[in-house]
């Protein structure tokens, strides 16, 4: 499904509202002056937290499910809002899909 591409200068939480911030292994495209982000780029999540019966199990991290399926950066797909995700805790729970709220609307990938 086409949409805005995701970059790291975009405002993402997980659905608990902690922040995710996009680690990019390999910045060769830029969109608004940040690096837009690619399927194996990392999400990483600070400062969540969700429990499940008491125990604690805040997302850490994010696997992107899936990207623009026309559009790549050195070969990986870009990714787009809203993102293809789930959140997930260091026992691997899912925990649900990040919201991103505030991104670039220029450019848009298929």
């Amino acid at each position: 499904m086409p949409g805005p591409v995701l970059h790291t200068g975009a405002t993402v939480t997980c659905p608990h509202g902690a922040p995710l911030t996009i680690v990019v292994a390999s910045p060769r495209v830029t969109v608004s002056g940040a690096p837009a982000a690619v399927l194996t780029d990392r999400g990483l999540v600070t400062g969540c937290p969700f429990t499940v019966a008491a125990k604690p199990q805040p997302c850490v991290t994010t696997t992107w499910l899936a990207g623009a399926t026309r559009v790549t950066s050195s070969g990986e797909p870009l990714l787009v809002t809203p993102p293809s995700a789930l959140c997930l805790s260091a026992d691997q729970v899912p925990a649900g899909p990040p919201i991103a709220s505030g991104s670039q609307t220029r450019v848009v990938a298929a």
